[in-house]
């Protein structure tokens, strides 16, 4: 166990290589965060005794116990209680071999909420992380944001859950059943679940709380730059991460957006109406896939568009003596014409 956590440290230091030099000083700014193992408690019940088992959840969870029950795994009878837990102690028994110890983890986070309440002092981070498990047989077992994206994740008043069944390293075995590619995440989304996504993810919450995606049904430009806006601001948050954390693409495709940008650029505006509102042109620029159609299918990451609305964004931000909190909140049409984005 030593050397499993040893490795995740590890692990956690080598990506630890994002836009440092840019980051402000918040090694000032105080986070008290307590970790509430959800998981732990409710899997350590007896099941020759379940009622009772059931019960000292409740006691000790009073608040989290019905909406785990409710809204996570949707069981409430004791009987199917039981099959639930029977059924997903392996995935349980899996996850204590990586968050036994949960001190890297919430490192990560409280790491990140400073840089949170640094840029937004008013806004009230989790002070409570409650790792469980839940299922793993439905779509729906993953919350979709307003800017479309999936996170395995939730946040609720003062609380953060993390769904650890989708943090199990990409060669999991139940990520490879075929029923799961095919009905819950496909490969391409699949190879995400790993522990250095959690905080990614989580952050991809607080984002999308702080500022949530209203660009659905709006022009294409608009949803690139709108998109690209949250990216923009996980970088804000995460800014000690790995690129290719923060976005989710392969850094293979992340070098070769990298050295495309101003191909990527030109193809799109030569290609298509950027005004336009056709569900098939969005869903190429702006959704997940295992490539963008158009682009090089073996280098090419999916969901494109919010790579390119960052790069804008970015390119906006060097023009302009704005908040964050300003530029988040700059009209994209704006954005789009003060950017001058020409990418070589």
């Amino acid at each position: 166990m030593k050397k499993i956590c040893l490795a995740l440290l590890v692990c956690f230091f080598l990506t630890a290589c994002g836009d440092k030099n840019n980051a402000p000083d918040v090694s000032g700014i105080k986070i008290d965060l307590k970790v509430d193992r959800f998981d732990e408690a409710f899997f350590s019940i007896d099941t020759l005794q379940m009622d009772q088992g059931l019960n000292k959840v409740n006691q000790q969870f009073p608040s989290f116990f019905r909406v785990y029950l409710e809204n996570i795994i949707g069981i409430s009878d004791p009987a199917e209680l039981k099959l639930f837990y029977q059924y997903y102690r392996p995935v349980y028994d899996s996850s204590q071999k990586l968050y036994k110890n949960f001190n890297p983890i919430k490192d990560q986070l409280e790491k990140s909420f400073k840089y949170v309440k640094h840029y937004f002092p008013e806004y009230k981070t989790p002070a409570h992380i409650i790792p469980v498990i839940g299922r793993l047989d439905s779509r729906q077992d993953l919350a979709r944001m307003a800017n479309g994206e999936y996170t395995p994740n939730f946040i609720g008043p003062d609380l953060a859950g993390i769904s650890l069944q989708f943090y199990l390293g990409k060669n999991f075995s139940w990520y490879q059943n075929e029923n799961f590619i095919n009905n819950v995440a496909p490969s391409y989304r699949s190879r995400r679940f790993s522990h250095e996504y959690i905080t990614s993810d989580l952050m991809k919450l607080i984002t999308d709380d702080l500022f949530p995606d209203k660009s659905a049904g709006r022009p294409l430009i608009e949803q690139i730059i709108e998109k690209g806006k949250q990216w923009w601001l996980l970088d804000k948050f995460m800014p000690y991460a790995a690129d290719s954390v923060r976005t989710g693409y392969t850094q293979k495709q992340l070098d070769w957006v990298n050295a495309n940008e101003g191909m990527i650029w030109s193809f799109i505006t030569k290609n298509e109406d950027l005004y336009t509102i056709t569900p098939a042109t969005l869903q190429t620029y702006i959704g997940e896939g295992p490539f963008t159609q158009g682009f090089d299918q073996n280098f090419s990451p999916g969901n494109i568009g919010p790579w390119i609305g960052r790069q804008i964004i970015r390119k906006f931000e060097s023009g302009n003596k704005l908040t964050v909190k300003e530029i988040m909140e700059t009209p994209a049409k704006k954005v789009l014409e003060e950017a001058k984005y020409k990418p070589k």
